[in-house]
């Protein structure tokens, strides 16, 4: 079976997305909420809005930063819980 990926990212505000997946899947994902939990110079630029609304879709997955600075696990994010 291959693993859904993600379609489209729709920005909610306060550092959260809704992600849609290849199967139509929806997800709405608390970002600030991971990196305030887990706080790491490399993420912490994140908690702005100004960074985080940089978001982009690569290879069915989101990431923020030219080098993939944050980005998770799609499995992680198609079961809506993020974790390290």
């Amino acid at each position: 079976m291959i693993a859904p990926q993600v379609i489209k990212a729709e920005n909610l505000g306060n550092l959260r997305v809704m992600l849609t997946f290849s199967d139509n899947t929806t997800q709405t994902i608390d970002v600030g909420d991971f990196i305030r939990r887990h706080p790491h110079p490399q993420y912490n630029k994140y908690l702005k809005p100004k960074f985080f609304d940089q978001f982009t879709l690569e290879n069915g997955n989101i990431v923020w930063g030219k080098n993939w600075d944050l980005m998770f696990p799609v499995e992680q994010l198609y079961a809506g819980t993020l974790t390290m």
